[in-house]
């Protein structure tokens, strides 16, 4: 099994104090708020690990809305921050544009791709993870129809979604996927009454696993399939505990290591384009003591040999993004 453990400060306003040469470095949250219980959790814990683990101390700082990134990027520059790390591909704009303007800085941008010589770009396989709690959830249904809720309708968001729908299919090949996208605004990552709305009515279809790609919405949707007794899906974060026996499991997409890296490295941070799959630890599932019950040797020996798979090139899932497309519906 040791394959498969291996697998498996804020402020809310834009005040700093002043210039300094320091080298602390920084992290940026987006949108839904640094304890979403998802993404920008993960990198909240990321950064806590580092500074736990180094016994020394980071400046973060919670967005009100998009129109702040540009200033928080420049401000945190001016004041020496080394690196500075934003979680989310709505910074990717900002970035391009400040990126240049402080190259001595180095930056590090989750879920998009920035080309400079001073960014890390930190992407990720999500469909390999998204494939692995398909193949668990097919497994775990018994009407035969499961249900994904993602967040705003991106391709990034597609992206998960056409994963697992492929690992639905190859455990169940006439299984019923319902799919549901909360909004087209970056609102859609805080709308947990949505995402509840959306539960009950994939629910009322037959559903009865529900996986939830959609930061902060993703609460309402683990708290409804909780409160009427089917199985839900987390993400991003280890979402287990938050209804223990409830949540089949987590796909996790290691943000949290992709700040810790980043702030180990410093003003060293190696730049470039780095990505995180099964093959690396950076996607896994989550098992712990919350969901091991749900968890069959049927459905853990299929994972098993799926992430392995995955991991040799022997199986390869649809990566929606290369062509906006999903082989399998």
């Amino acid at each position: 099994m040791s394959f498969m453990h291996k697998f498996l400060g804020a402020t809310a306003a834009l005040s700093f104090s002043a210039v300094t040469a320091i080298a602390e470095p920084a992290v940026i949250y987006d949108l839904g708020g640094k304890f979403d219980k998802s993404f920008n959790e993960s990198s909240f814990n990321g950064a806590t690990r580092w500074k736990t683990d180094n016994n020394s101390d980071f400046k973060d700082i919670e967005l009100q809305s998009d129109a702040q990134r540009e200033q928080v990027l420049r401000r945190f520059a001016e004041a020496g921050h080394n690196p500075i790390v934003m979680a989310g591909f709505m910074f990717g704009t900002a970035l391009s544009v400040v990126a240049p303007e402080y190259p001595d800085t180095k930056f590090a941008i989750i879920d998009m791709v920035v080309d400079a010589p001073n960014v890390r770009s930190v992407v990720y396989n999500e469909h390999e993870g998204s494939y692995l709690v398909g193949m668990m959830a097919a497994e775990a249904s018994e009407s035969g129809t499961v249900g994904f809720i993602g967040g705003m309708d991106i391709p990034l968001i597609r992206k998960f979604a056409c994963g697992y729908v492929q690992g639905v299919k190859a455990v169940n090949p006439d299984a019923t996927i319902i799919q549901n996208m909360t909004g087209t605004t970056p609102a859609a990552w805080n709308d947990p009454v949505k995402g509840s709305e959306l539960t009950k009515a994939q629910i009322a279809q037959g559903a009865d696993v529900i996986y939830a790609a959609a930061g902060g919405t993703g609460v309402g949707v683990l708290q409804t399939a909780a409160d009427e007794n089917i199985l839900s899906i987390g993400v991003d974060s280890n979402q287990n505990y938050m209804h223990s026996g409830k949540v089949l499991t987590s796909m996790l997409k290691r943000v949290d290591n992709a700040v810790y890296n980043a702030f180990k490295q410093g003003a060293d941070l190696e730049t470039g384009i780095h990505v995180g799959g099964i093959s690396n630890a950076g996607i896994s599932v989550a098992v712990d003591e919350h969901n091991e019950a749900l968890l069959t040797d049927k459905m853990m020996a299929a994972t098993y040999k799926a992430a392995l798979d995955i991991s040799t090139g022997q199986l390869s899932v649809h990566n929606y993004m290369a062509d906006n497309s999903c082989p399998v519906e």
